[in-house]
This record gives C-alpha cells, structure tokens and sequence, in this order.
C-alpha cells in the first residue's frame, strides 16, 4: 500500500529539482513529472505558475462525472437530451444538436476520446444543472483535492470569448488556469479514485454514431497502441494509457499523459509547448519526462511494513493479560530514488491512539502513528511520512482476579516507593 509523500514546510509549494530545464532541454512554460503511486514529485519546471490548460481542463469534468456516477445521480446506460448551450458549442466537438439523444456513456467518451466540447458541456450540465453551476463544484472540488493555483470557468477550458454569450459565467470572473502542479495533481486523483478512467483514455478511436462516416480519433498520439499507426508511430510511447491533451491560441499545445512501465506509473505534464496543434512536439517534450523517470529512477523501500521502530518497539496495555503489546509498522515506505542512491529515514514522532492502550488488543489493530522523514536524494527537499503502527500479537483483556492482584501489587509497590522517598 502506498503512502502519500508529503514536502515539509516551506519547501513544498515550489521546490526546485537538482535537474534543470537545461538538462532535459525542455521547450516549454512549465513541466512536471509526478510518481502516480505516492504524488513524489521527480521534476519540475515553473510547475506553480497558473497558466491557460485549455482541454486538459476536462480532466475535472471527467473526475466529477465519475463521482456523480459513483454517488448515483448518473449512470453510464442513462439517456440525456441535448440543451442548446452543447449544441452553441465550438472546437472540438461531435456536432450534437439540440434535442439529440445520447448515453451519458457515449457522451463521456466523446469527451475522454474526442476532448468533444459539447460533450462535455451537457455531461457537466446533467451534473449540476447549468454550467456555471458545474463551474463552481469544479473550484470547490480543486480547493478540496489541493490545487491551489486552478481557476475554472466553465467544463471545457475554452477561453471566455469562444462560448456561447448567452452561457458565459457572470458569477465567476477571469479565465480558466491551472499550474503544471495541479494537473499533475488532478491526474494523480484520477487515477487514484476512478483507475476505470484509463479504460475510455486509453481507446484509440471510436464511432459517435453509427451513420458516421468518421470515427472520432484520440487526440493523445503518445498512446502505445499507436506503435503500428503511420501517422502516430514516431510519438507512441511504451505504457502510455492517457490522459488529456489540451490546445487553444492562449494556452499553447498542452498535454498530461501517463505511463505504466514495470510497474511503475509516473504522470507528466507540459504546458505552453510552441508550435501547431498537429506537429506533435507536446509529445516529444513529454517522453523527455518520461526518459527521465524510467531511465534514471528506481523503486526503493525505505522502510519494510512489520518492522519494529527502535526504542518504541512495544506500548503500554492497561487491564491486559500483558502490561504492553509488540507493534509494528502497517506498510512499508518505498519512494523512487536515482539509481545507486541510498535513503535512511528518521523517527521524528511515535503517537499512540491512546496512551496507555486498553485491552482487549487484537493482531493487527491500528494502535497508533509513527512519522519519519528523510532528504529526498532527488530534490534535496525534507519529505515528511506517517505510518501506521499495529499490534504485532493479541492482548487479552486480564480476568477481574488477576486485574485486583496486579492492583494490590500495584498498591504496595508505591506505598513502598513512597516510604524509601521518605529517607
């Protein structure tokens, strides 16, 4: 089970890597490369400056239509109709009319696939009602998850001016933007809570209806099954599986996308990549990220799960069989580290649920937090870590008997105590 890595302190919000722009020889606004099992960061480039995310703005509306699936107010088979905001849209889009009839299924992966903007408007219309009311759960939904440099003004990404007038937000001000950060952020949710994303991400291409005479193509060319695609071979990159790519005259070429290899699965952002919409160079920026991560990292445990913390190997048990009771940690602590380095954490805090623990005490009950910290050998940020401890054995609750003879043990030992103070 892996653990969430938090930076402590100061460091956390802008910490730079010992890797710099340079190295990588990055032609971008701003990057990011996150590990997707703990949200360790491995690089980072301005990955804090709010920038226009054009459609990688969809990865919220995704994430919220999935809650909303999960919460039970849609479901995949439910039929919605068309409203006239979907039908106003412009960009992308599989050209959805008023009054036309779809699966919120075939609608998401219009989305997903086809980053189709009236798809995703009427799927976060169907969420909230209006837009502008998706809008608002979208920014109460970033604060929550912890993106702190994200504005959202509508579902799509699209700039204020290319919406339909009648439907711009009047409630919420400014432009769309999100940091590097927390679109890397945004994805590690995903992929966290709605793993089953990746299986509409990852399709190549799909027919919106069956009387078209085009299928709708996965703007995402870095996927692996590209490998045999003429046209998209020199960009498919092993493990590729998602997630969104993103491109208006503001925010530049844009894409998040995310890699499984070796059981490893990192998440890489760019932003304000230059060039065309169709030249692919988003794509080329993001395998120098991923070249990075999987050539120059490996998995490491730091800390074994069922290991015992020095100088705090047991805790005090009252009316237990046993006065204490042997614990140890829930889960182990592995982190990617540059290949050759070593980590050594330090116990910084032992916290028990309750101090003394009273019996009865079962193998395997949480019985308190250990927290440890280390420098982390690729940035050289303190990274803080809380575990959980558990009772390595049972402890019984002790019969009334034995309970009033270690009492009156109890009792005699401080009378004695007291007395030897006395002199």
């Amino acid at each position: 089970m892996a653990v969430m890595i938090i930076l402590s302190g100061a460091a956390s919000a802008a910490a730079a890597t010992t890797t710099t722009t340079a190295s990588l020889d990055l032609n971008v606004k701003s990057a990011i490369l996150m590990d997707s099992a703990t949200g360790q960061v491995l690089y980072e480039n301005n990955s804090d400056e709010a920038l226009p995310p054009a459609s990688m703005t969809k990865m919220m509306t995704e994430y919220l239509v999935f809650k909303a699936i999960q919460d039970g107010k849609l479901s995949w088979d439910q039929t919605i109709t068309v409203q006239e905001n979907a039908s106003l849209q412009i960009g992308s889009r599989v050209f959805l009319a008023e009054g036309d009839k779809h699966t919120v299924e075939e609608l998401y992966k219009a989305m997903a696939i086809g980053s189709a903007n009236d798809a995703t408007v009427q799927l976060a219309e169907s969420v909230a009602g209006s837009e502008e009311a998706f809008a608002k759960l979208m920014n109460d939904t970033a604060a929550q998850l912890g993106m702190t440099k994200t504005h959202f003004i509508n579902s799509t990404g699209l700039d204020r001016a290319d919406m339909p007038e009648a439907y711009r937000p009047t409630s919420i001000e400014g432009e769309t933007v999100m940091s590097a950060r927390d679109s890397a952020i945004l994805a590690y949710h995903i992929l966290k809570d709605y793993p089953e994303f990746l299986e509409y991400s990852k399709i190549q291409s799909f027919k919106f209806r069956e009387r078209d005479k085009d299928e709708v193509v996965n703007y995402n060319w870095m996927l692996e099954s590209n490998k045999n695609v003429t046209n998209f071979k020199k960009f498919a990159y092993p493990g590729v599986d998602g997630l969104k790519t993103g491109h208006t005259t503001n925010a530049g070429n844009c894409f998040t996308g995310t890699a499984l290899q070796n059981g490893t699965r990192l998440i890489a952002v760019v932003m304000g990549v230059p060039g065309g919409m169709n030249d692919g160079k988003r794509f080329l920026e993001t395998a120098k990220l991923f070249d990075y991560g999987f050539n120059q990292f490996e998995k490491k445990t730091i800390l074994d799960a069922k290991a015992t913390v020095p100088e705090h190997e047991t805790l005090k048990v009252k009316k237990g069989a046993s006065k204490k009771v042997e614990v140890v940690t829930a889960t182990d602590i592995t982190i990617l580290v540059p290949k050759g380095s070593e980590v050594t954490p330090t116990v910084t805090e032992v916290t028990p649920v309750s101090d003394p623990l009273v019996a009865p005490v079962k193998s395997g009950d949480k019985v308190g937090t250990v927290t440890y910290t280390y420098k982390d050998p690729a940035t050289q940020d303190d990274k803080t870590v809380t575990v959980d401890l558990v009772a390595a054995d049972d402890v019984k609750k002790a019969g009334w008997f034995k309970l009033l003879l270690r009492a009156i043990g109890d009792f005699f030992s401080s009378l004695f105590n007291g007395i030897v103070d006395l002199f």
